[in-house]
């Protein structure tokens, strides 16, 4: 049998940061995952949807994957996003991971695959044969219920690296159990774009909860649930939620505003945005602007402070 893939906590999907001319600002990258690990991430994933990497060229996905494999180092877990339209750049982003180092890849199942069982099959076969030791599969559907569970059973029990399940479809805590359970527990389940149910997925039994900000409140919500501390988890997630209910109305609201917030914070340069996102008009601005000083008198972590490791049951984590 197969051993689950053992990694917990806070992997954050990592924005990409442009210079004013638009380019990959790496500098702006290192700042960026510094905060992260400062505030709590077990470990990191990009370039991925909150990366805009649907925008970047084939080469640039290959670029940030070895910068951000070679500034982690050991320091936490690396995820390669290698989601491409095609088998063929997946595999070119999957072969540039292994080569840098990195323990794990994820990829999106291309729309053009993602109905047939057999074409699925087929596309995770030939990600798994480039020998990356952990397969990531982003189950991702915007309006409904994603892969078929069956169907990720199947691939569960065919492809050995295939140990985690990014699970991003409507509703999410249905599908997160199905699979918990239709895997015995074995198959490692990370929640992404539904961290406003982080509280639920916590309580179905989720291993990884993938946010892009905030990583030091998410951080507080988890280690007290772990400990077996619920309430005072529910209190620190109920402080996220006014930011939740303003970023999750469109993924492009979520990107641009946490840019301008990296901005704000001295960690951006700029809030550039590369992929054609939706407007972001002058009533997002003010209202953006009033929830980012609303973080600063609520954010449980200092921008300097380091979070330990989790305490004893029943320790309380302010």
């Amino acid at each position: 049998m197969k051993s689950k893939y053992p990694l917990n906590g806070i992997v954050v999907s990592l924005n990409t940061p442009f210079n004013v001319s638009g380019k990959i600002d790496f500098e702006s990258l290192g700042r960026s995952i510094e905060m992260h690990l400062r505030e709590g991430s077990s470990g990191f994933l990009a370039p991925a949807q909150a990366g805009e990497v649907s925008a970047l060229s084939l080469g640039e996905r290959t670029e940030i994957v070895q910068f951000v494999q070679m500034y982690v180092g050991t320091r936490a877990t690396f995820i390669a996003g290698a989601t491409g339209p095609s088998v063929e750049e997946s595999s070119i982003v999957a072969e540039a991971a292994l080569k840098a180092g990195c323990d794990a890849v994820l990829v999106e199942i291309p729309q053009a695959y993602r109905f047939s069982r057999g074409a699925t099959q087929k596309f995770c076969d030939s990600i798994a044969r480039i020998g990356m030791p952990t397969l990531v599969i982003q189950d991702l559907d915007w309006n409904g219920f994603g892969l078929d569970v069956a169907w990720i059973v199947e691939l569960f029990e065919a492809i050995d690296s295939f140990r985690c399940i990014k699970v991003e479809v409507r509703p999410a805590g249905p599908k997160y159990s199905a699979v918990i359970k239709a895997t015995d527990g074995r198959l490692t389940v990370a929640g992404g774009w539904a961290a406003d149910q982080m509280i639920e997925a916590l309580d179905r039994g989720v291993d990884i909860i993938m946010p892009t900000a905030m990583t030091g409140m998410y951080s507080k919500v988890l280690r007290n649930h772990r400990v077996g501390n619920r309430q005072h988890a529910v209190n620190h997630f109920h402080k996220l939620l006014p930011v939740l209910a303003f970023t999750r109305q469109h993924l492009d609201i979520s990107i641009q505003f946490y840019k301008r917030l990296f901005v704000r914070r001295g960690i951006f340069s700029t809030s550039v945005t590369r992929k054609k996102c939706l407007p972001y008009d002058d009533h997002h601005e003010r209202y953006g602007e009033e929830l980012m000083r609303y973080l600063e008198e609520t954010e449980i972590t200092a921008p300097n402070e380091t979070i330990s490791t989790i305490g004893s049951s029943g320790e309380l984590w302010e």
